[in-house]
Formats: structure tokens, sequence, C-alpha cells
């Protein structure tokens, strides 16, 4: 019998979303024939294909078998699991380098300035196993458990090269190379609360949410997490970063949901509106205990549909208790979602039926990764929110800004179309 793969990939797609992209590899090529990069079809204001060549060209010369720089992460990847790719980010820009890996800081700005920024970064790869514990791990574990930027030297096996990737999960990916070795030359600048959580024996859940507790970036955590760093000695080891970041969106979420179960409910319906990169987010809050529903509707004849003549509406729920089985229809994205939503409850002290309308539109033509959901959703909890007195009327409001009627949604929804006596009063 084969054994049962139980993550996805482009060889082994399981979500909806996933199989049409993987059907229809390479995405964009009908499109990208027919516009040549000058009659912008995508409905972007340049090519982003074209504007990765202007970006990628002038850099080339910056990388050299023997760089030095200031590394502000690791990178640890899943192709080979458990014998993967790690190594530390070499930034060539030394004066913005806290920015380049910190998707909070890029809130704002657009498909071309995502891509320059992360073709500032090199990816340097060395191959390891997850429970090892070599002078290589010891070295990059400190790189991430600083909450600063770190000189290091590197050599590489040859040159590194471009070779602009994408993806659902993760944030794109610039010049990558295999690496011999690497020195660091400063000392990493790591947190007294951090390096107090490391060296004790709590299991790894605990520790990330009471580092999260102690106000640490979200993003920052991740990196942590992927390190190794985190649990009960014998159980420590290396996660691939795009599995991190799912997992600590998870783990928090789980974490805020205990105490969020136990606030008053909310007493009116509030609606959250966000619009960033060419997705729409309506965030509809229900008085009532805690659940979660979160919608996709992605737009046909985009990269990601391209088998599709008609828009492709995705759902995922879980009810008061919450859910264990992975939410495979929209990945790490629900997960992303389900986070920032909880972030939000725990600062109102507050629980409530959620569900987020999530509209992507057919000009969203590259994926950044999942942190667009995440500070997407961030950002509506920002704005101030519309009230209403009955679901109706909210629904009404939300149905004036989707692409989609109202209906499509409800008809599929498990807690629009749920009665309760409440609601008659």
């Amino acid at each position: 019998m084969s054994p049962i793969i139980k993550y996805q990939s482009w060889e082994n797609p399981r979500c909806k979303i996933l199989k049409a992209m993987a059907s229809a590899k390479p995405m964009s090529r009908e499109l990208c024939l027919k516009c040549k990069g000058g009659r912008l079809l995508c409905g972007q204001k340049t090519c982003p294909l074209l504007q990765k060549i202007n970006i990628q060209g002038p850099l080339e010369n910056s990388l050299k078998q023997e760089m030095s720089g200031p590394s502000p992460s690791i990178f640890v990847g899943w192709n080979g699991y458990p014998e993967v790719f790690i190594g530390p980010m070499v930034s060539l820009d030394s004066e913005n380098v806290n920015l380049l890996d910190n998707p909070a800081k890029w809130y704002g700005t657009g498909f071309d300035d995502i891509i320059r920024l992360r073709s500032l970064l090199v990816r340097s790869k060395h191959r390891q196993g997850i429970r090892e514990r070599t002078k290589f791990i010891i070295n990059s574990q400190e790189l991430a458990l600083s909450e600063k930027a770190v000189d290091i030297e590197t050599r590489f096996k040859k040159k590194p090269h471009y070779s602009l990737s994408f993806s659902p999960i993760s944030q794109p990916m610039g010049a990558s190379g295999i690496l011999e070795k690497f020195s660091i030359t400063e000392n990493p600048k790591i947190p007294k609360k951090v390096d107090y959580v490391v060296s004790d024996e709590m299991k790894a859940a605990p520790s990330l949410t009471k580092l999260f507790n102690s106000k640490f970036d979200i993003y920052y955590l991740t990196n942590v997490f992927s390190s190794g760093t985190l649990g009960m000695e014998e159980n420590k080891k290396l996660v691939p970063t795009r599995w991190s970041i799912t997992a600590v969106d998870d783990i928090l979420a789980r974490s805020m949901m205990n105490d969020i179960r136990n606030y008053p409910q909310i007493n009116d319906c509030l609606v959250y509106t966000n619009q960033y990169l060419e997705n729409h987010f309506e965030i509809l809050l229900i008085p009532g205990g805690w659940e979660f529903e979160q919608f996709e509707s992605w737009a046909p004849k985009t990269l990601w549909t391209m088998s599709y003549d008609k828009p492709v509406i995705v759902q995922e729920h879980e009810k008061h208790k919450g859910r264990w089985d992975y939410a495979i229809n929209e990945g790490g994205g629900y997960y992303a979602g389900r986070f920032a939503v909880c972030e939000a409850l725990s600062k109102m002290r507050r629980q409530a039926r959620v569900v987020i309308f999530r509209e992507i539109y057919d000009s969203y033509i590259m994926p950044v990764g999942v942190w667009e959901v995440r500070e997407n959703v961030r950002h509506a909890f920002m704005n101030k929110p519309g009230k209403f007195s009955t679901i109706k009327d909210a629904l009404f409001d939300i149905n004036s800004r989707l692409m989609h009627p109202v209906e499509e949604y409800v008809k599929r929804s498990e807690i629009l179309r749920q009665r309760r006596i409440s609601e008659f009063f």
C-alpha cells in the first residue's frame, strides 16, 4: 500500500485552488503570450514579469560566490523532508534589512515593491536532517532568535542565481545558492525573555503562546518556531518555514480562543471592511458564542483558476469547540484569517460568530503569501465598523460591496443558515 502523503505540494495538490493551479501550469502562459508585456491584460499598471527582470538585472552584479552582509532570518525548506535545505537569508541592502522579511511593514506596497524587496534577499541552502545538532544548525538558530539582523560571511558552492519564485503560503523568494559554510561576525541580540523560554523545559505550543503574550511579533515567532528551538529537548526539530507559518497561526489562535469563549458576546452585528493587493474582505461579527467561517471567492481565468469559467467559491467552518482537521479547502489562508480575528476579539474582550467574505479579483496576478490575508484582516479591524441590529441589514450592507451576490455565500454557509430564537426578537 502506498504511504499517505499528509502535506500538499504541486505534485500532490489536495485543495480545489491548488488543483486548479496545478492543472493549468504554467498558469500565465496563455495570457502572457497574448499580452507580451505591452497590453497589460492582467490589469496591472506595469508588467510584473518585465518588472522582475528590470529589478533582478541590476542586482546580478551584487551576487558573488563569497558574500557578506546582514541576515534578518533563516529559511527552512520542505522538499526532501526530513532532510531539508536550511540557511540564512543574506540581505543586499544593509540600510533596510529589517524591512525585507517582515510583511507587517509591507502593508500598502504593491506587487512591484514586494518583488523588489524580496529580490534583495539571497536564500542560502544547506541540506540537514531536521533533528541534527550540527554547528551549522546552532549558528542558524542564533540568527533566528536575534531580534535584529546579524552580520554574517558566506561562501557558496557557486555564485547564487535568480529564479524568483512564488508560494501561496510564504513570501516570494529571490536569488538562491548552495551554501558551503557561513560564520557569524557579530553577536546576535537575543531577548532575555526568548533566551529564558528556549532554555526552559516547556512544550512548543505554550512556549510560543508565552512569547506572543509578551508582545513579540508573529513574524519573528514564525522564524523562531521554524528554527527548532522551542519544545522539550527530545522533541526539538526544524520546521519548514511554510509549515511554521500555518502552525504558528493555528497555535496562537487556539490559545486566544480559550479566553474568547469566556468573554461576553457582542450586542450588535458589526461589519468591518478592507481591501489590499486586489483582495477584498468583508468581516461580519454576529452576536452569539464563538464560531468561525471563511469564504474565498476566486474570479475565473486568473493564474489560480485558468481552468474555470465561473467564480470558484470555497468555504471552511468551525463550531464553538474548534476544529482539529486541516482546512484543506483554503489551507494557510484560513488559519491566517482566523488568527487575525482572534487577535481582534481578544483586544475587544468579546466573543462572536464570525464570517469572513474574501473576494480575490482577477487582477491578483501573483501569490505573495498568506501574510496578505493576515494583514488585510488586521487592518479591517482598524477601520470603524458598520453597526446593525439584524443580520439581514448587515448582509444588505455587505452585498453592496461584494463582487458576487451575498445569496451565493448564504446558501453555502454553516453560520448564516442557522436560525436562532434570539434572532426573531
